[in-house]
């Protein structure tokens, strides 16, 4: 039996000993000196307190109701979760993953990879190949370091694998590099192209004598981008062809020196997919793992479109965890405004930023409708007004953000509310 996944928890609480300063956007000019720790305790309110906009908060119930929500489904459909790091990159979160008992985390490049490992995180998923020789010396070292680091990576080609193992001869590692081999599809992202060349791969690993074959992945949310029966079917066949190739691996003999088969997949848009696929049974011990990320916060946007428990009965849905809040800043025009938030603070990539709520000189806040974001510049935004929008230089407007993966790079040290008080602070390392 897999023992639970670890990290270093006293490397995380070390975290609230950093002293905030200038360099944290946002923050009151009045928390210089303290420590995380001392100004997540103070219990500041976002607009009482002299925070500066604009500035991107979490909410504290959406995000307990999202870890709870996520593990109970996983635990459910007999999967795993190794949830994509990258989204946060915040080991305050990471912890609070673990606690709700994931199976690992993923990794997406050797930068991530040493983050985790400062950290204490012991199984890690690199949902790429490592191939630069700099990064394979240094995991090298953490491998023989730490006996009880558990790492693999992917492998799409001979080429590949030729790669990795000739640098891998040459540090003489105590023990082999986990692989599994990757499965694409054509129009995808990495992986191999079909079965016969996912097939000459694994056994390129297993041939090999500074690396072991543990298994396959993919990644199906490149081959689709909506929740549409088209979408749905393409992504259905070829997590069929991913099941295949595990198959033809076990019959091939390459997976029979393991006590369990690592296959993974699974983005955060058809996550129910893969666990339907992964969890059917099979003829030897497997280890279904998810590689989901976003759920932790959710959005206002691209995967609140897309999400599983959209379109799925008999779960609550996630909630969007992330805000915006920007000030009112000019009214040149009857039908427009513009928000001191830009490109450099929120995410525009899969949708943009959502007005929601406006927050009056008197503190009341209320709904805002008759409004939208049309466009960002590197610091304002753009908000169109209909007739039936009300909204004055000097508000404030909350806003809902899409696609979590590319807010959270923008921002150093992020508040947690409850309603406009902070409870907490999260920080993050891009």
């Amino acid at each position: 039996m897999q023992q639970l996944m670890e990290m270093d928890l006293a490397a995380v609480e070390d975290i609230r000993s950093e002293q905030v300063s200038w360099r944290f956007k946002g923050l009151p000019s009045s928390t210089f000196g303290s420590t995380i720790g001392e100004v997540a305790g103070r219990r500041l309110d976002l607009f009482g307190d002299e925070f500066v906009g604009p500035f991107v908060v979490l909410d504290e119930d959406a995000l307990a109701h999202n870890l709870t929500t996520m593990a109970k489904w996983c635990d459910n459909h007999g999967v795993k979760l190794a949830p994509h790091g990258k989204t946060t990159m915040a080991p305050q979160l990471f912890q609070r993953q673990i606690e709700h008992g994931v199976w690992g985390l993923t990794a997406a490049n050797a930068s991530q990879l040493r983050v985790y490992r400062a950290f204490g995180v012991n199984r890690i998923l690199l949902a790429n190949q490592l191939l630069d020789p700099a990064a394979l010396r240094w995991l090298v070292r953490e491998l023989d370091r730490d006996p009880g680091f558990e790492f693999s990576c992917w492998a799409d080609s001979e080429a590949g694998v030729a790669l990795m193992s000739e640098t891998l001869q040459e540090l003489q590692p105590s023990r082999p590099v986990d692989v599994l081999v990757e499965l694409g599809a054509p129009g995808g992202r990495t992986g191999a192209r079909d079965l016969e060349t996912a097939l000459g791969v694994a056994r390129a690993v297993a041939q090999s004598p500074v690396l072991r074959l543990v298994g396959a992945g993919g990644y199906e949310g490149a081959l689709a981008h909506d929740a549409s029966e088209s979408s749905q079917s393409i992504v259905d066949r070829y997590l069929t062809d991913l099941r295949a190739l595990v198959l033809r691996l076990a019959d091939a003999g390459l997976l029979d020196e393991l006590d369990t088969v690592i296959v993974t997949a699974g983005g955060s848009a058809y996550f129910d997919q893969v666990a339907t696929t992964l969890s059917q049974p099979w003829p030897m011990p497997v280890t279904p793992v998810l590689r989901s990320g976003a759920y932790i916060t959710h959005d206002d946007g691209f995967y609140r479109g897309i999400s599983p428990f959209a379109r799925i009965g008999g779960v609550e849905p996630f909630r969007p965890a992330l805000r915006a809040w920007a000030q009112v800043t000019s009214r040149p025009q009857r039908d427009l405004a513009l928000l001191t938030i830009g490109k450099r603070d929120a995410s525009f990539d899969e949708g943009l930023p959502e007005p929601q709520l406006v927050r009056r000189g008197d503190g009341a806040i209320a709904p805002l409708t008759g409004a939208r974001i049309t466009a960002l510049n590197d610091q304002h935004a753009f908000l169109q007004l209909g007739p039936e929008a009300t909204v004055r230089v000097g508000d404030w407007i909350g806003l809902g953000l899409s696609h979590p993966c590319t807010v959270f790079d923008k921002w150093q040290l992020i508040p947690v509310v409850q309603g406009t008080t902070v409870v907490d602070l999260i920080r993050t390392y891009f």
